[in-house]
């Protein structure tokens, strides 16, 4: 028995394409109440506290947001609050939507950005992105609910971040949210490498990339991550991780007490670590039994989970990693990044 499972099956997938995410892009799907209900019976013997979502891309995307939130509550052992995840695909479209997210007491929602319109369509995939963002934040304050910004940033849109500062400033979100007793956020960093993202490799910052950082976004960044410095933020050269871990024999588990599985639309199941990806496949829930998946994933059975339990660290960063690179990453980050790069290799 595991102490807790929660389990997120993708239904509907998502309306954006972002070239940051990290989970990747796969086909949207078109599930229904009943395989929600067939995902949470198929875990549910494992342990007295389960919880399922209807989704790990894009939350409320599906019309019957509302029936599908009760249908997951009804099939959790937990009381679920509203994640602060919201699609704003759907908030620009849909009046009654923010008005739901306010019944259900939501305080803050997050909102991505990479500079200005031009980089947030072409990073988020979707022409007219940034004009629904923006709308969107304007709709989220008017219904007090407080905005948070998240600003991922690479070589090619560092030098957008004046645009998102000027942005802040004339929406004036930070008095406005103040107005209503709540608190305007937001924050930068490069965001994993993985999914998406890992193709951004070559155009991750390095040191000098950082200067250009204007003052007031480091002050709301510190203040988000409670760092010290904007380089704890963004984290250690990869030349100087590489020679960390070039000295690092260890091994190690991915297994909890307390999972967490991401079940696709196809209901290949996967740990919710990195990206689903074919190495950390644990089997697939219409033709594997759940206990063969559930052992998998205890027993370290996929191909990712056995490769970090059996090679050493440093193998895997003396065949994947660049000793000379100055791209900046955390080091768990770093990790998972060389991890997925050595499965596949």
């Amino acid at each position: 028995m595991f102490t807790s499972i929660t389990v997120c099956l993708d239904m509907f997938g998502c309306p954006n394409r972002c070239k940051h995410c990290w989970i990747g892009h796969s086909p949207n799907g078109n599930l229904t109440s009943d395989d929600l209900k067939f995902v949470a019976e198929k875990f549910r013997p494992f342990t007295n506290c389960l919880t399922v979502y209807d989704w790990y891309r894009e939350p409320d995307y599906k019309d019957n947001y509302e029936e599908l939130w009760d249908l997951c509550n009804s099939l959790s052992d937990t009381h679920r609050e509203h994640f602060e995840l919201i699609s704003f695909w759907r908030i620009v479209r849909d009046e009654k939507y923010v008005k739901w997210l306010s019944s259900l007491e939501l305080k803050k929602a997050q909102i991505t950005l990479f500079g200005g319109q031009e980089k947030t369509d072409y990073y988020t995939g979707r022409k007219n992105a940034y004009n629904e963002i923006v709308e969107a934040m304007e709709i989220l304050v008017e219904n007090k609910i407080s905005p948070r910004i998240q600003v991922f940033v690479n070589k090619d849109t560092v030098d957008e971040l004046p645009l998102i500062e000027n942005l802040i400033q004339r929406l004036n979100l930070e008095n406005r949210c103040k107005a209503f007793g709540g608190e305007f956020s937001m924050f930068l960093h490069s965001g994993s490498c993985d999914g998406e993202n890992e193709k951004l490799y070559d155009i991750r910052v390095t040191p000098e990339d950082l200067s250009k950082i204007p003052p007031t976004l480091i002050q709301y960044t510190l203040k988000y991550f409670q760092k010290a410095s904007i380089e704890e933020v963004f984290g250690k050269t990869e030349q100087t991780l590489y020679e960390e871990l070039i000295k690092d024999h260890s091994t190690a588990s991915y297994v909890s007490k307390d999972p967490v599985f991401y079940v696709d639309q196809e209901f290949n199941v996967y740990p919710n670590v990195t990206s689903p990806a074919p190495s950390w496949l644990l089997g697939n829930l219409r033709t594997d039994k759940i206990e063969t998946i559930l052992e998998n994933y205890t027993e370290s059975k996929s191909a990712a989970q056995h490769t970090r339990l059996t090679v050493p660290l440093c193998n895997i960063v003396v065949s994947q990693g660049d000793c000379k690179s100055q791209r900046l990453f955390s080091k768990g980050d770093y990790i998972d990044y060389l991890l997925n790069t050595y499965c596949r290799k």
